[in-house]
């Protein structure tokens, strides 16, 4: 559980600098001044946090755990599976909320408006790609896929990061709040996977 301290505490400094407009959002400010370059390449890594990309992968992922599980006899194979589908509910659940509570405004990069803290996208790449890697993993004989597949997942949500700062559809804070809110949920769902291969 100790593992929960770290992003729950960056989360929360994060989210009061961004509510009391603190030193860390003109830093944030200037820093997205700095990387905002839109163009089509980061369009098309910020779409990798799109629900239309990221929840099918994850999808698929809870399917073929579901299945490894089940046809192995397991107890409790449908633990896993549920706790990866529960994680990826919570994330309008906990964002949502969020953004109609910081309400802070976006980029010069897009249209006057707010809610942009934390960013969905970000945290939607984090929890489905995340939680697909901590899934499939331990399923996987093989010692190069077991090793390649969460650096592929990193890689994805490393992706969509960037071009979600890139293009300027959020400022690098937003981004970094989501990394720890999906990382919460991440922790949640390993500790919740890991009951389910306990004896008995």
């Amino acid at each position: 559980m100790l593992l929960l301290g770290p992003p729950v505490l960056v989360f929360a400094l994060i989210t009061w600098q961004v509510v009391a407009d603190g030193p860390l959002v003109d830093l944030d400010e200037r820093l997205s001044g700095a990387l905002v370059r839109p163009d089509r390449a980061s369009e098309l890594l910020a779409d990798l946090g799109n629900t239309e990309v990221a929840v099918p992968a994850l999808a698929a992922a809870l399917a073929y755990a579901a299945w490894r599980g089940r046809a192995a006899g397991r107890d409790r194979w449908w633990l896993p599976p549920a706790a990866g589908a529960v994680a990826m509910l919570l994330v309008p659940v906990l964002v949502v909320p969020l953004k109609a509570w910081t309400d802070r405004p976006g980029t010069p990069a897009v249209p006057p408006a707010v809610g942009y803290y934390p960013s969905g996208h970000t945290a939607t790449a984090v929890v489905a790609y995340g939680a697909a890697a901590l899934l499939l993993v331990p399923l996987l004989r093989s010692p190069a896929v077991r090793r390649a597949l969460p650096l592929l997942c990193a890689a994805l949500i490393a992706g969509a990061s960037y071009g979600l700062v890139r293009r300027g559809y959020h400022w690098p804070l937003d981004v970094a709040a989501s990394w720890c809110l999906g990382a919460v949920l991440l922790i949640c769902l390993w500790l919740s996977a890991g009951r389910s291969r306990r004896p008995g």
